[in-house]
């Protein structure tokens, strides 16, 4: 536990650093109050006020969901990664992806390495969803070969997806994060383009 806060204010805290690692977002105080259950959006924001109190985190004025960690202030591994069109995340189908401008994003929150080529896709569709990618959400993509259940763009038979990658009996296969979405069977070949390693959350 960090040093004065409560058990409540820690595990206000530690939401706030999870839901930052994984969708490199800050959540909002209305998404605070629904996954603590607060009464009221004043609530979330109370407690927002002690952790900045406490300066175990900053506030930027004027801006919404301007939350930031001291500690990650003078971080300068901010790159632009390029946004190759939308991905299906429903059944596969024909893309041709060209480049639809660029997100920041800090790779020392992915967990990459300065010379890692990423790249990212905006997510339509629903197939995805037990697994927290939804429409309309951005996924962040390394070239590189994918191991088991890692998430992937692939392209499978000549048509393009986001699946979980699956092997089983010496066989790689796709899966999707819905049980409404049958697997993807290969008939004839399947080509990983990219394995995700960040999310961005859509504003909406």
């Amino acid at each position: 536990m960090s040093k004065g806060l409560t058990t409540r204010q820690q595990e206000v805290y530690d939401y706030l650093k999870n839901e930052a690692r994984i969708t490199g977002i800050m959540p909002s105080t209305r998404e605070i109050q629904h996954h603590f259950g607060f009464a009221s959006q004043t609530a979330a924001m109370n407690h927002l006020r002690a952790l900045e109190k406490k300066q175990v985190i900053q506030r930027v004025p004027g801006k919404a969901r301007a939350v930031v960690f001291p500690e990650e202030l003078d971080r300068e591994e901010i790159i632009d990664i390029p946004i190759y069109g939308s991905i299906a995340a429903g059944m596969g189908e024909d893309q041709e992806q060209n480049k639809e401008g660029c997100i920041s994003i800090d790779i020392c929150s992915l967990g990459l390495k300065h010379n890692a080529r990423t790249f990212a896709l905006k997510v339509r569709g629903e197939s995805m969803v037990d697994a927290h990618i939804c429409d309309g959400d951005t996924v962040v993509l390394e070239f590189r070969e994918p191991r088991k259940n890692d998430i992937v763009a692939a392209l499978i038979d000549g048509e393009t997806t986001l699946k979980r990658y699956v092997m089983e009996k010496g066989k790689p296969f796709l899966r999707a994060e819905n049980e409404l979405y049958p697997d993807l069977i290969p008939a004839r070949e399947l080509i990983i383009q990219g394995v995700l390693v960040g999310l961005v959350r859509s504003a909406a």
